[in-house]
């Protein structure tokens, strides 16, 4: 398995730097990851970098906690298609999913896929499923599946608890096979990204995608 095409490339630490957005694209480039997600701040830098070289640009809307209000969220949605993001990883509204109020994530989802698919951008959406229970994990498939979004995303690296194989399994078990799986959260080898692949991820998110090649690569020879 070359992993490389199934990674994305995270870039996302507090203090991030534009160096490390440069040595990020560059690095994304010379080994043919999936994609790069980026602060929405370097969104635009990020376009200039890699231009139009099929590696998709990915960035975080809500981040990392999702309780922002939905007009919040859209705004920085539109900000981020009009600097050239291809991918717009939408943090669920946490708060909402662990009270139960399923009206409100309808809502929001309803409200801002329509933006998005407008401009044929992909919509992920980042569930924490490290810190929900069964349950809720299988309402966030039914709800967000019904909606049509592209991906759902396991994680974003920021709780406790990131990408578990039988969250994947779980997942996978409640979607449709048109909505896909990006694992993440924690993922730092290549044999834990090979075992969620083959627990149903189709994408594999991490700050971590040197060293899974690295170990890709040695595994190879």
């Amino acid at each position: 398995m070359k992993i490389a095409r199934y990674l994305n490339h995270t870039v996302l630490n507090q203090d991030c730097l534009l160096s490390q957005i440069e040595e990020a694209c560059k690095t994304a480039l010379d080994q043919g990851f999936a994609s790069i997600c980026v602060p929405p701040l370097f969104v635009k830098k990020t376009r200039e970098l890699i231009a139009f070289s099929g590696c998709k640009i990915s960035t975080v809307i809500g981040y990392p906690y999702g309780y922002a209000a939905i007009e919040a969220k859209v705004a920085e949605i539109v900000l981020a298609i009009v600097d050239g993001a291809d991918e717009l990883e939408l943090v669920a509204n946490i708060s909402a999913i662990k009270n139960g109020d399923w009206n409100f994530i309808a809502n929001e989802i309803n409200t801002i896929l329509p933006i998005i698919k407008s401009k044929n951008k992909t919509l992920k959406v980042i569930i924490e499923s490290g810190i929900l229970d069964d349950e809720e994990i299988i309402k966030c498939c039914d709800i967000y599946g019904a909606a049509g979004v592209d991906f759902i995303k396991t994680s974003t690296g920021v709780a406790s608890k990131g990408a578990a194989i039988s969250d994947v399994q779980l997942i996978r078990t409640h979607l449709s096979d048109a909505v896909s799986i990006e694992a993440s959260g924690g993922i730092k080898s290549y044999s834990f990204a090979k075992e969620l692949i083959n627990a149903g991820a189709n994408i594999i998110g991490s700050s971590n995608s040197v060293m899974i090649v690295e170990e890709n690569l040695a595994q190879v020879k």
